[in-house]
Order: C-alpha cells, then structure tokens, then sequence
C-alpha cells in the first residue's frame, strides 16, 4: 500500500438482510468517526445459512458447536486469517463465552428488545385458537409459549425475516410466527415507535399483523436488540475503532446479561429471558429461566450499578 493511500478497514458479515443493514449502519458509524479511513465490507455465508432444511439444534450437533454458534463459525475463522477485521453480529447469536483468540469489542445503541407476534388475523395472543401453531426457531420463544399458553404448540421456523413472513403470509403450518421487534424495524417492516394500540400492519407484507410483546411477560433473549463488534483479541487497531463507536449504556446492559448466561452455564441456545433497564444509572435486571429438567421456570431480579455484582445477585436471588 503506498504511503497516501487511505488505510483500509475490512468489515465482516453474513448475508441475510437483516446483516447487511446492520453492517451498513457499523460502516456508516465508523466512516463517521474515521473519515481518514477506507472501509471495505466482506459477505461470509455461515454454516447456519447455507443449512436451513433442519434446526438451529440438528446444525449445531452436526457441527459440534451451541446451536447460535453455527452463525458465526465462518466469520471468526475470517477473523482469525486476518481477512476481516471486525465481525458484525446480532448479539444475540453470539455465545455467551468466545474463544481466547477473540474478543466482543463494542455494541451500538440498542434497538427494542421486544418480541413481537405476527399473524394473519391481527390478534395477539390471547386470540389465538387451541392447538394453532406457532412458529419459530428459538427454544427460549417455544418454552415462552408453552408457559403462557399451553394449549399451543411450536414448530421449527428457519430463513431470514423475510423468507418467515412470507411462509406465514402463504398460510400452513403457521398460525402466527415470533420475531424480534429490533429485525422488523430495521429492515423496515415496522416503525420504531407504534403509531396504534395493539396489533400493528407489517409495511410492505399486506395482510400480516405484529403484536409488540410486553417484556415483562415474553422475556427477551440476553442481548436481543444488539448489535455486537467481534474482533481478534490483540488486534489493538480495531478495539480502538469499535470502542470508539460503541454506546455506554447499552454496553453496561449486555454486560450484565451476558454474565448472568455465564453464570447459569448457558449459551444462546439456553431456555432463558433477561429484561434489563438503567434509571438514573441504577441497572435492573430481572430473568426467567427454564430449568433443563422441565417444570416451571425461576424467575429472580436484582438491582445495582456494576453490571458484574448486579448479574451475580441476579443469579442468587433466582427461585
């Protein structure tokens, strides 16, 4: 590279939709902060979507990882070559422990970190039939439903957001489907702030309906609504620009969430919702979790400052 030449920053990420979007808003941030810099962006197909005819659990027992780790397999051996220098996720898919070698930099600000339900009917829950069917690929979301309503059941729902709304929309298996509410509104199928009470139309998917799911009674999953920079560990360069563009608050959120995951010995694909909100710097946490055995879930909260002690308390105060 010449000496004017400017230096160039490679960004990693898989290709759905939905990650291009939020690889274009980490670009869009970075070129921001570093206008002296070249910014390049790598498209990496992972294990998980090239494998969408069975579940996130048959992919990842196939490949020996947790279930959400199939998403970023490819993107962390592109880390580890040196072929990118930042891998953009949904936090939510990133396991709770990372290998030595890397490391969660930084995450933007967070988007809401609801679930929503979608339908064909606009009803939400409650106006589900006995026996319909939701879909969706997420064991926190199914055991969530089995708990709320047992008198539904799930089944396995893969393929970008888009690709599910529209299997919903072409009617069976589905009679609703679970989202996350950050998705629909990033890609544009949602505004950020309702403009109704209760079920919302999907922009652009005529006849499908969205129920923004109270927190306090879907939990969402630890670090839903994120957007995490992954980077090698001792690559200094690129935890300076991540940390550069990270937001505070949302990093003391997630912080506290992922250690409360450590802490149960759980990853992505663990049975467990976590709801965390900052008031006047006071952090507040509060968890449900479905123990492996079967039965019904231990719920706890906990309060403080440092997001370490208040996951700890957390995780005692669980009954």
């Amino acid at each position: 590279m010449n000496d004017d030449s400017p230096a160039l920053f490679t960004v990693g990420t898989r290709g759905s939709e939905l990650a291009l979007v939020q690889a274009t808003a980490t670009e869009a941030t970075l070129a921001a902060a570093f206008p002296d810099l070249h910014f390049e962006r790598r498209v990496i197909k992972t294990t998980g979507d090239r494998r969408t005819d069975v579940s996130l659990a048959e992919v990842a027992k196939a490949e020996g990882t947790f279930d959400k780790g199939v998403f970023i397999k490819e993107l962390e051996q592109a880390l580890d070559d040196g072929s990118i220098d930042i891998a953009v996720h949904s936090l939510k898919d990133l396991p709770t422990v990372l290998n030595s070698r890397f490391a969660l930099a930084a995450v933007l600000q967070r988007a809401p970190a609801r679930d929503a339900l979608i339908t064909r009917d606009g009803g939400g829950f409650e106006s589900l039939p006995a026996g319909a069917c939701v879909g969706t690929s997420s064991v926190r979301r199914a055991k969530q439903v089995e708990f709320l309503r047992p008198d539904l059941h799930t089944t396995d729902l893969r393929g970008n957001v888009p690709t599910r709304l529209e299997k919903l929309a072409a009617g069976d298996p589905y009679d609703a489907i679970l989202l996350a509410e950050a998705g629909l509104i990033r890609l544009g199928f949602l505004p950020e702030i309702p403009t109704i009470d209760g079920p919302e139309p999907i922009l652009n998917m005529p006849g499908l309906f969205a129920t923004r799911l109270d927190e306090h009674v879907f939990f969402p999953a630890a670090g839903q609504g994120a957007i995490g920079l992954e980077i090698r560990a001792d690559d200094q360069r690129s935890r300076v620009l991540a940390e550069s563009i990270g937001h505070a608050d949302t990093w003391l959120q997630i912080t506290a969430e992922r250690e409360f995951l450590r802490l149960l010995d759980g990853g992505c694909h663990t049975p467990v919702g976590v709801i965390s909100s900052l008031a006047d710097g006071l952090l507040h946490l509060h968890a449900r979790v479905f123990p492996e055995a079967g039965g019904p879930p231990q719920t706890g909260e906990a309060h403080g400052t440092d997001p370490i002690t208040v996951a700890l308390a957390l995780f005692q105060s669980l009954t």
